[in-house]
């Protein structure tokens, strides 16, 4: 049994307005409980006019059912009765959307005798009862031209009016009050219109996160057109524009954006179960699920989804700026404004008003070499360009490959000051993946990082933007201070930073390559080539060290700099990194992170001075790396791996090899902070490796070692406050000997232990401390004759004194020994150098 049958029999029974407002409720959760699998069935347009029906039925057993309450038995003609329901806004373009409000308009009469508003409020009533989420206006009908000038919502939503049920007569003079606001001083009206239009834009600009409602190129964008032709034509339907105003191609691709974004806003307000307009990240599993997308290997379905809904916003933002544009532009031209084109005139149909290009939409198109060619003429930074040259711009013809002139002519176009503004005008063309080929890998490409608040493509414009906007005077200095071939080059590494994102290989080691092949094209030097392939390769390790690591730590700036080869490239990294973080979004670039930059910027320019350091730094670099390949060293746990990578010593990288870094860092972290490991070998020579946690009397060991030729030593800071030794003499010793040996070791860590050692000869010169060495190490080198006990009396003494060994490089060649110590800097180390040295002497 249908609800209207159900309702006559309650009727019957004399049932009050909760029996039935629950009967109606009822039916409404049951429909909107099966909206999924109606979903399935019928998407986009046709979905939403079938909701809006659904609706309509709803709205006209409620509308009957009250006239049957007020008129019983004696009901008169519907015609007669002076009240009409009328839809408005999504309602009224059968739009509705699945948990949008239904703005419903009720007009009437005042006729006596039928006491009609307190009809209309318990209809009200009866419809809030059954949870209808009502938008409700109600107008007397010589009120609704009075009402429509008080807000321009309400004109908008008027314009769009549909009947629904009611006194068809009533409607008709509905219908000729309706005409007198849609032709109410249309200047102004459309004026205020296109205002309300830019602010709404303003508030709600493209993101990954896009509003798909209210959003620039979203299905606002597209009321905001029909309205204008409400207005103007008496049709809110755009089809009947084609072909005078949109040709036919442009309306198909318009329409297939469209339906796509009425599917999507669907499905998001099913998954959300409840208004939800924003495609924020925790919805787009779902909806991407909902709309029949599936995983594909380079593209997953939710990126797929991302980037089909930003191109479709993209041909809706683009179709209805041109379009509205087309329309209005001869009703909103004034005597200034022609006034202002011809003086303004370039040539035929092309105009400069106050550095703001204009083409009339007239005026024939050009092959893309001369599009190019005539934007070089657009050099004033402060140029903007209409959204008529735009529709100019991409009817440019284009050949299926690029011509050296079109490399020659974009290489010429870097060297403007206002590239951004260009190569946005490209961009809403749908011209910029056409003159540089590798962008259409990364158009509307989505970043589900939680960081980025902009699709890939975007936010390459905008770093772009950043870039030519410098409000750094710092950084804008090292800008201006580039050559114009450097800016140039600046300017398209920037541009291209991203451009390797979208496939599995690492962005920035494919950017890279990506780079030289389009950077050969446009004929830039190989050493500018190099540059900007070193800048990609790295352009996110300048913020990366900044805020994750510690910028204080000299190996940390050292395995810095030791990538970026020269000073130069550190500049023009700290340009990338403020404009590249800029972009992100408004939060990213804070007054603290400008800050720890330019610390870390500061403490790497003073670090470049000294070459020997990085010179060490970039042969560690490589041996990590291929560290890193290591299956032994992959299977270590994680926080192994980051422990082996932070052992600041870089002579211990450099004379390890690969399996004998991974056995000595495993052995360290078996070695508990209290206790200690050693081992001998007595095969060629002698040999003490010791790993140590707690103290370790090394001058007691040497000392009572000392009639041994001592002719290597190595001493490493490793990590968790522990240090490796390797120790080695020039000779093997008896094997009898060698528990003797295992009991001094032994007795090594009783620190109490004293030996008077004679003091060695040591030359003046052949000793000395530089304490300049690094901000957190001082070095002391020995170049003297070799003599026993040396390095013990050393040893002994640094313990007497406190000094701790960081690393320490001993090596005896040709009687004479070459030692090398690098001294942690402690407070008044410097100040007593002398003294230390004293000791020596």
């Amino acid at each position: 049994m249908d609800i209207e049958q159900i309702i006559e029999d309650l009727l019957d029974q004399n049932a009050d307005d909760f029996e039935i407002s629950k009967l109606i409720k009822e039916h409404i959760k049951n429909y909107l409980g099966s909206l999924n699998e109606i979903f399935i069935e019928n998407q986009g347009k046709d979905f939403l006019v079938k909701h809006t029906k659904q609706i309509d039925h709803f709205i006209v057993l409620i509308y009957r059912y009250t006239l049957r309450k007020y008129f019983g038995n004696y009901m008169p003609f519907a015609n007669s009765i002076p009240i009409v329901l009328v839809g408005m806004g999504s309602y009224g373009r059968e739009e509705l959307c699945v948990y949008s409000d239904v703005d419903l308009m009720i007009v009437y009469k005042d006729v006596p005798g039928y006491n009609i508003e307190p009809m209309i409020q318990a209809m009200l009533y009866l419809a809030w009862d059954a949870g209808m989420k009502l938008g409700h206006r109600t107008h007397k009908l010589d009120e609704l031209v009075p009402a429509s000038n008080q807000d321009l919502t309400i004109k908008t939503a008027m314009l769009e009016s549909r009947y629904l049920c009611g006194s068809k007569l009533l409607w008709m003079e509905t219908e000729r009050e309706l005409l007198k606001i849609q032709r109410w001083d249309r200047k102004n009206v459309t004026s205020q219109i296109l205002q309300a239009n830019e602010e709404r834009r303003a508030k709600n600009p493209m993101s990954m996160e896009p509003n798909i409602k209210e959003g620039v190129g979203g299905l606002r964008d597209a009321n905001t057109l029909a309205w204008i032709c409400k207005i103007l034509f008496g049709s809110i339907r755009l089809r009947d524009l084609v072909p005078n105003i949109i040709n036919e191609e442009e309306f198909r691709e318009f329409r297939i954006a469209l339906e796509f974004l009425y599917r999507v806003r669907s499905a998001l307000h099913l998954s959300a179960q409840k208004k939800q307009d924003v495609l924020n990240l925790e919805f787009i599993p779902d909806v991407a699920n909902k709309l029949g997308f599936q995983n594909k290997i380079l593209k997953n379905a939710q990126t797929q989804l991302s980037t089909k809904t930003l191109a479709s916003m993209h041909t809706i933002d683009i179709t209805c700026k041109v379009f509205i544009k087309k329309i209005t532009a001869s009703l909103l031209c004034d005597l200034t404004t022609v006034r202002s084109l011809r003086d303004g005139r370039l040539e035929h149909g092309l105009y400069n008003v106050n550095n703001h290009i204009i083409a009339s939409f007239k005026k024939p198109s050009l092959h893309i070499n001369a599009a190019l060619e005539q934007l070089q003429h657009f050099d004033n930074p402060t140029i903007t360009f209409d959204i008529s040259y735009v529709d100019f711009i991409r009817h440019s013809r284009f050949p299926e490959h690029n011509s050296k002139k079109t490399y020659r002519y974009v290489k010429a176009l870097l060297f403007n000051p206002n590239v951004y503004a260009i190569f946005n005008l490209l961009y809403e063309a749908s011209l910029l993946q056409q003159v540089i080929k590798p962008f259409k890998h990364i158009v509307n490409l989505a970043q589900f990082d939680g960081y980025h608040k902009y699709p890939v493509d975007t936010h390459s414009l905008h770093s772009l933007y950043h870039l030519e906007h410098i409000r750094d005077p710092f950084i804008k200095a090292l800008f201006d201070d580039l050559c114009p071939e450097g800016k140039a080059l600046m300017k398209l590494v920037v541009f291209m930073h991203d451009i390797g994102k979208g496939r599995k290989e690492d962005h920035s080691e494919l950017g890279a390559r990506i780079f030289r092949f389009y950077a050969q094209k446009l004929e830039f030097s190989e050493e500018a080539i190099s540059t900007g392939m070193i800048l990609i390769k790295f352009h996110t390790l300048m913020s990366n060290t900044a805020i994750r690591e510690d910028i204080y730590n000299e190996q940390i700036v050292l395995a810095f700099i030791s990538k970026l080869q020269s000073l130069q490239i550190l500049k023009m990294l700290y340009i990338l990194t403020y404009a590249d973080m800029n972009a992100v979004n408004e939060n990213i670039y804070s007054g603290f992170s400008a800050k720890l930059l330019r610390e870390f910027y500061n403490f790497a320019m003073e670090m470049f001075n000294k070459e020997e350091l990085i010179d060490e730094a970039a042969k560690r670099l490589r041996k990590e790396n291929s560290l890193k390949k290591s299956p032994d060293f992959l299977s270590l746990p994680k926080a192994l791996q980051k422990k082996a990578l932070s052992v600041q010593s870089n002579f211990f990288y450099l004379k390890q090899k690969p399996h004998e870094i991974i056995q000595i860092v495993t052995e360290t972290d078996e070695t508990p902070i209290d206790s200690y490991r050693f081992k001998i070998t007595n095969e060629t020579h002698l040999s003490i490796t010791v790993i140590r946690g707690r103290s370790f009397n090394i001058g007691y060991l040497l000392g009572k070692l000392s009639y041994l030729d001592l002719v290597h030593m190595d001493i490493h800071k490793l990590f968790d406050a522990k240090k490796y030794f390797q120790i080695d003499f020039n000779e093997k010793v008896d094997e009898n000997d060698i528990d003797y040996i295992k009991e001094l070791v032994d007795n090594s860590f009783d620190m109490s232990k004293k030996l008077s050692l004679k003091k060695p000869l040591i030359q003046e010169g052949e000793i000395t401390i530089n304490c300049e060495h690094s901000k957190s190490y001082a070095s002391m080198h020995i170049n003297a004759k070799n003599q026993k006990g040396l390095m013990a009396y050393v040893m002994s003494t640094f313990d007497d004194e406190g000094i701790d060994i960081a690393t320490a490089k001993i090596q005896t060649i040709k009687n004479r020994t070459r030692n090398m110590l690098l001294i942690e800097k402690t407070e008044g180390l410097c100040k007593k150098k002398q003294q230390i040295l004293d000791f020596f002497i």
